[in-house]
C-alpha cells in the first residue's frame, strides 16, 4: 500500500475509534532456523488476520545467541479498528511491550464500547482461569467450579438481557 493511502486509511481509522500502536515481541528457541519463520507467522497469519487489525507491518531482527538459545524482536506497527481490538491482541500475543502512536493526546471511548471491552476482559479471564483450574484441581473440584462458571454466565445473561429474576 503507498505511504500516502496508508495515512488515508490511518487518518479514515483514528476518527472512527481506531488506535495505531506499535507492538514489540521476543520469542526464543534453540534453533536459529526456527525463529523468524515464527515470528512471521505470528504477524502475518495470526496478528494481520486478527478481529479489529486493520493492517500491520513491521521487521524482524536476525537471531542472536544468548547463553543456549537464541533470540530474535519485532517491531510491529499495526491499526486497530478500536481499542477492543487492541486488547484483544494483546491478550491473545502477549506483546514485551505496546506504544500507541495514534490518537496522540487521547482516546474517547463510548460507555457501551468500555462496557462490552470489560466483558470480553471477564470472558478472557475465565478462560484462563478454567485452563488453569483443569490442570490443578480433582475431576470433582473441577465440575463443582465449571458449575459455579455456567450459573454465573446463565445469570450473566438474564441481567444483560433485562429479564433478571432478582428485584431492582
Amino acid at each position: 500500500m503507498p505511504k500516502k493511502e496508508l495515512e488515508e486509511v490511518t487518518e479514515e481509522a483514528i476518527k472512527r475509534g481506531g488506535i495505531l500502536a506499535r507492538l514489540y515481541f521476543d520469542m526464543h528457541s534453540e534453533k536459529q532456523e526456527d525463529l523468524q519463520p515464527l515470528m512471521a507467522d505470528l504477524i502475518n497469519n495470526k496478528l494481520l488476520k486478527s478481529a479489529g487489525v486493520i493492517y500491520c507491518y513491521g521487521t524482524i531482527d536476525e537471531p542472536i545467541k544468548v547463553d543456549n538459545i537464541y533470540s530474535t524482536n519485532a517491531v510491529v506497527t499495526t491499526l486497530f479498528k478500536d481499542l477492543a481490538a487492541l486488547i484483544g491482541a494483546a491478550f491473545n500475543f502477549v506483546p514485551a511491550g505496546v506504544e500507541i502512536i495514534k490518537p496522540e493526546k487521547e482516546l474517547v471511548i463510548k460507555s457501551s464500547e468500555l462496557q462490552s471491552i470489560i466483558l470480553d476482559i471477564t470472558q478472557i479471564s475465565i478462560s484462563y482461569m478454567q485452563y488453569i483450574l483443569s490442570r490443578s484441581l480433582t475431576k470433582e473440584d473441577l465440575e463443582k467450579v465449571q458449575a459455579d462458571l455456567k450459573a454465573r454466565e446463565e445469570l450473566g445473561k438474564k441481567l444483560l438481557s433485562g429479564k433478571s429474576d432478582k428485584p431492582a
